[in-house]
């Protein structure tokens, strides 16, 4: 046994005699002071393991495929929460990237197999990713996910919000908002291949269907939300569907599909956005957006650091898999 009688019963709140008659089948114990027993053991166990790591730098790769704008927020709210767990020597590698390729991405995740910790991905949803997951679980390294999910993988959870809950959110704002009986609405993705992002438009048209049947959904997608590649497939869609006067972005890149509508001499009706980073926040005090749907980063960061800590025994385990962040909508008046 690792700890003294003594320190069980300390712990437990019982005699040493009563920890000995239960450790050793001396005699007859009640069965809920079996249960503090036991969990004085467990508890003793995670302090030796935090006290252990406190001595030591524990490393965690954060992995974002996502423009710039955006990894730096998440990049911030992973820093402020930091202070959350300043029991532990937590130490944060970032590789944030606009542009990567599959194979890329792979590459620089298997980078992370030496002595990382854990990952925090941010990526595409496809089964090169999955594979790469379950390759890095065999080395014992935890990936969870955030924002957007690989579902099919071996990660070990996604933490974010639910993102049909945030399209359904933003379908019915703009139910509010267009009075027109008619019209086409961009929904602007970074990429089909993010699953989020899908879920968002998948949650939004639902939406449509049954508070705004008259208005046509019409994807624009794989601008990735870089300013130059969305202005280009933005502009694009306003030439082929001369009644597209509103917007759903559910990625990034709202300063680019505002130049777009503008060379296109086109106004926009109704405008509703994702996340509050520096682009948007001056869209918003300027009313280019009508609304942005904001979820907590910060509940975020701290979820993701205290899953990955539990996983590797320095904290309690609590069954959190089932929630989701915050779904939030933040307008010019309330920023």
């Amino acid at each position: 046994m690792k700890f003294t009688l003594k320190q069980i019963a300390a712990q437990a709140g019982v005699s040493k005699a009563t920890v000995d008659r239960a450790l050793h089948g001396r005699g007859a114990v009640h069965a809920q002071t079996q249960r503090r027993i036991d969990q004085a053991i467990r508890d003793l166990e995670l302090q030796e393991r935090t006290r252990l790591a406190s001595g030591r730098t524990i490393p965690f790769d954060v992995i974002l495929h996502t423009p710039e704008r955006f990894s730096r927020l998440v990049c911030n709210a992973l820093i402020d929460e930091m202070s959350h767990f300043s029991e532990f020597q937590l130490r944060l590698r970032f590789h944030c990237v606009e542009t990567i390729t599959t194979n890329e991405m792979r590459k620089l995740m298997m980078k992370c197999a030496n002595d990382s910790y854990g990952i925090i991905l941010k990526a595409e949803n496809n089964t090169v990713i999955s594979k790469t997951i379950e390759e890095l679980q065999k080395h014992r390294i935890p990936v969870v996910t955030l924002v957007t999910d690989v579902p099919d993988s071996k990660r070990l959870r996604y933490v974010g919000m639910d993102n049909i809950s945030a399209g359904m959110t933003a379908a019915y704002l703009m139910s509010q908002w267009i009075k027109e009986a008619e019209l086409d609405v961009a929904v602007v993705l970074s990429s089909q291949n993010f699953l989020g992002e899908e879920q968002r438009v998948q949650g939004f048209c639902q939406g449509l269907r049954s508070m705004l049947p008259s208005v046509n959904p019409v994807w624009v997608s794989e601008g990735y939300g870089v300013d130059g590649m969305t202005f280009d497939v933005m502009l694009d869609a306003l030439n082929r569907h001369p009644n597209l006067k509103a917007v759903y972005c559910v990625g990034g890149g709202n300063a680019a599909i505002l130049r777009a509508f503008k060379q296109a001499g086109r106004r926009v009706i109704s405008y509703i956005g994702h996340d509050v980073d520096e682009e948007n926040r001056f869209l918003l005090n300027d009313r280019k957006l009508n609304a942005v749907i904001q979820h907590d980063l910060q509940s975020d960061a701290r979820e993701v650091f205290r899953t990955l800590l539990t996983f590797h025994g320095f904290l309690p385990v609590i069954d959190h898999s089932d929630t989701f962040s915050k779904v939030n909508v933040v307008t010019p008046f309330n920023l």
